[in-house]
């Protein structure tokens, strides 16, 4: 089966890496709630910069902590890469296992934002929105991964 969108299966080892980096480092940083942008300062290109109680920049090079945009990158590169990179052996069932486990994440994903803007508020729902940029990727690898693992132990004890 020919699969144009996904990546080369040679990828999914670096995505693995990159993405489990960014979550470790990510939690580590939220539980210990060390606040690494003060040491990561550089100067960046802003489109838009809105800061409270200061005044809106935008396509102006500012100074800004990139530590958070980092773990970001690493844990979307990454969760791209791991989630769309072919298996070594692609065929259509592990084709539609791919796309049931998309459709599933993202119903799965909506239904926890639905969740979270009725009974969620404040400073609270803005962590959720943060969070929910990850959320449908970590479901849709999750879910995969876990089903493709199913079925093949089940193969197993077949044979």
């Amino acid at each position: 089966m020919k699969s144009r969108f996904l990546f080369s299966h040679k990828l999914k080892g670096l995505g693995w890496v990159l993405f489990l980096t960014g979550v470790l480092v990510g939690l580590v940083t939220w539980w210990t709630e060390f606040d690494f942008d003060q040491i990561m300062q550089v100067k960046v290109l802003a489109l838009a910069d809105e800061n409270f109680m200061s005044s809106s920049a935008y396509f102006k090079i500012i100074e800004n902590g990139i530590f958070d945009e980092l773990i970001s990158l690493l844990i979307i590169v990454g969760g791209i890469l791991v989630g769309f990179s072919k298996a070594k052996e692609e065929d259509e069932f592990i084709s539609r296992i791919r796309m049931e486990s998309l459709i599933w994440a993202t119903y799965v994903n909506y239904i926890v934002l639905l969740f979270a803007i009725v009974f969620v508020y404040g400073l609270s729902f803005f962590n959720i929105l943060v969070y929910h940029m990850f959320t449908m990727l970590i479901f849709f690898i999750l879910r995969f991964h876990y089903v493709l693992f199913k079925s093949k132990r089940n193969l197993s004890y077949e044979e």
